[in-house]
């Protein structure tokens, strides 16, 4: 395996992997964690009183892993372009595919918003105009193999394309930008310190894409979020992290979560997943996140192999095929 396949798998796959550790305790707050869980230390089922993951085998993956895994065959099928109507109907198919099964784990809202309105005939290059959470940012890991940062502006577009439909505001677009961009350098070799400075330059770049919407700069808040942990005990960092950081679906919040998540583990990526996953909240995403970005710098290699080899097996997930495939196209 090349050292660049390597990293791009251990993004994949280490989205995957927050997105799992975190599914269990997502909704709920750090006490309740605490409370139910003591330190979450791996897989764990769902609870049954869980408003959104009740009923989920533990190593289950969420709406991040899926539609994480939409984005990239999108990407693959258009040779590194995506149609925003096409993936509208995927979004609105997976999701009747989960009403079918059963699930809560449905679209967050920011996506079901612009989801209704494209059904409702409204241009897809508005019906993102109020999208501010982090759905864009959870599922742009593959933008981030597939492509170079360098040209920013360039990296951009494909950015821009794969979160416009629900997600084509100022916040959105920034969020997303961040995450890809910290991805794309760390599949590109790029140290744990290059990425972060990748992702606060895209997110400041992002910023000036799309509808203009009122809320606090995603890149200072990654570069804010990033010292104000450093160097404190993890229950520190963590509480500190839930209360002036913030956990919820919001951009602003989540985004530069999983960053200050990132320097409490020091870019490990069973780490960084293992405690977002004890944050609560947006736990699945915040660790998704993380684990992306962590997995881009350490490589698959790097991933507990029992832990990859429980992904795969209760999500029947394989990812190798589509990432070779993604990264034909860097």
């Amino acid at each position: 395996m090349t050292d660049r396949l390597d990293r791009a798998l251990g993004a994949y796959y280490g989205l995957a992997l927050g997105d799992a550790l975190g599914m269990p305790t997502q909704v709920m707050s750090r006490e309740d964690v605490v409370r139910v869980y003591g330190t979450l230390t791996g897989f764990e089922a769902a609870r049954p009183d869980n408003p959104v993951s009740a009923g989920m085998p533990a190593g289950s993956v969420t709406d991040d892993t899926d539609q994480a895994v939409i984005v990239g065959r999108l990407i693959d099928e258009g040779r590194g372009r995506i149609d925003p109507l096409r993936l509208a109907q995927e979004l609105l198919d997976w999701e009747k595919e989960m009403k079918a099964k059963g699930s809560f784990d449905l679209l967050g809202p920011s996506t079901k918003t612009a989801l209704d309105a494209v059904a409702r005939g409204v241009p897809a290059r508005e019906a993102g105009r109020y999208g501010t959470t982090n759905g864009a940012a959870m599922r742009v890991t593959p933008v981030g193999i597939a492509f170079a940062v360098e040209p920013l502006e360039s990296f951009l577009d494909h950015v821009v394309e794969s979160c416009q439909v629900t997600h084509d505001t100022t916040v959105g677009i920034a969020g997303a930008s961040a995450v890809a961009a910290a991805v794309s350098t760390g599949v590109g070799g790029g140290t744990l310190g290059e990425a972060v400075a990748a992702a606060v330059a895209a997110a400041r770049a992002g910023a000036r894409r799309g509808h203009w919407i009122a809320g606090a700069d995603i890149a200072s808040r990654i570069e804010w979020a990033w010292e104000l942990v450093r160097g404190l005990p993890e229950a520190e960092a963590l509480d500190r992290i839930c209360a002036l950081i913030g956990t919820s679906v919001a951009s602003q919040e989540s985004v530069p979560a999983a960053f200050a998540v990132l320097a409490v583990a020091d870019g490990d990526p069973w780490h960084a997943a293992l405690l977002a996953a004890n944050l609560g909240g947006d736990s699945d995403t915040i660790g998704a996140i993380a684990g992306a970005v962590a997995g881009s710098v350490a490589g698959l290699s790097a991933l507990p192999a029992e832990a990859v080899r429980t992904l795969r097996t209760v999500n029947s997930l394989a990812l190798e095929p589509l990432t070779t495939r993604l990264l034909t196209l860097r």
